[in-house]
């Protein structure tokens, strides 16, 4: 039973999510609803494996890790690009609509909602591959991103700890073009439902197997390795949702008989409160990496 367990619980909680998602919207429950319920099941079921056949047992987290967790996902994770959504994002459209600039008819309107949602999925993928590869091989914006490198295990919580300014950069390249093109909320609401059950999936402690999936998706096996303390290791599997920009710029990255070692960052006494974290970009030294 755990074997099947392994095998199909990531594939079945995500579809499901995206499932329950349009079938919700389908049923005019409501853009609230049909969003935050989907990806509230899909995550307490995911932390319910976590309970159940953890990874790795040395993994699972302090109730201090919980909290200063829950502070990261509430605001950076949650807060913070909503707020990004109303000021920044619609000042740029009424930017766009005041100049007559046709960006509507840069979207595929009439296409099916989840073929739009599929599209915008590689897009985002092709964009923000490239943020993530520049964000840990130029200093500058490693300082940032290395803030969501300094756990020392990996759990669903923790998905959220980010920099503001990181989390921001990937607002511009994920949500802003997307917003600004007239994308419907039902495409944004389905998207957001896939992106963050597959997010809280690919840091989760859980012991499953993705098999072929790897090949497609960016999902907790693959992850792991993104999160080595080992920079040879940690500099792979860029992939947001899928693995498929890694598979063609070579640096995909799950090597055969071995598991992943200690991860974080070299320096073990990095920051890890979060008024510490905002300033801790500021201050150089303080993200090395083992070489």
């Amino acid at each position: 039973m755990k074997r099947l367990i392994q095998y199909t619980a990531y594939p079945v909680i995500l579809m499901g999510s995206v499932w329950a998602n349009v079938s919700l919207m389908d049923a005019e429950w409501g853009l609230l609803v049909s969003t935050y319920l989907p990806v509230t099941i899909g995550t307490l079921s995911v932390i319910w494996l976590e309970v159940q056949m953890p990874y790795r047992i040395s993994w699972r987290p302090s109730g201090k890790e919980v909290a200063e967790d829950s502070v990261f996902l509430a605001l950076v994770h949650v807060l913070w690009p909503k707020l990004l959504s109303v000021g920044i994002a619609f000042g740029v459209f009424d930017l766009l609509n005041g100049r007559d600039w046709p960006i509507y008819a840069l979207w595929p309107q009439e296409w099916p909602i989840p073929l739009q949602a599929l599209l915008m999925a590689l897009m985002v993928d092709s964009t923000r591959y490239w943020l993530h590869r520049v964000s840990h091989e130029w200093t500058p914006l490693w300082q940032f991103h290395a803030v969501h490198h300094s756990p020392h295990r990996l759990y669903t919580l923790n998905v959220g700890r980010f920099h503001p300014i990181d989390k921001g950069l990937q607002f511009l390249l994920d949500s802003l073009p997307f917003i600004a093109m007239g994308v419907s909320p039902a495409v944004l609401s389905l998207y957001f439902v896939f992106y963050a059950v597959n997010g809280f999936f690919q840091h989760s402690n859980v012991d499953v197997k993705l098999g072929w999936l790897n090949y497609l998706m960016s999902g907790p096996e693959l992850h792991r390795w993104h999160h080595s303390m080992v920079v040879q290791e940690s500099n792979t599997n860029y992939g947001n949702h899928l693995i498929v920009w890694d598979w063609l710029f070579g640096t995909r990255y799950l090597p055969a008989q071995r598991e992943v070692e200690s991860l974080g960052l070299i320096n073990r006494q990095y920051p890890t409160g979060f008024l510490k974290q905002m300033t801790a970009p500021f201050h150089p030294g303080l993200d090395k990496r083992a070489a």
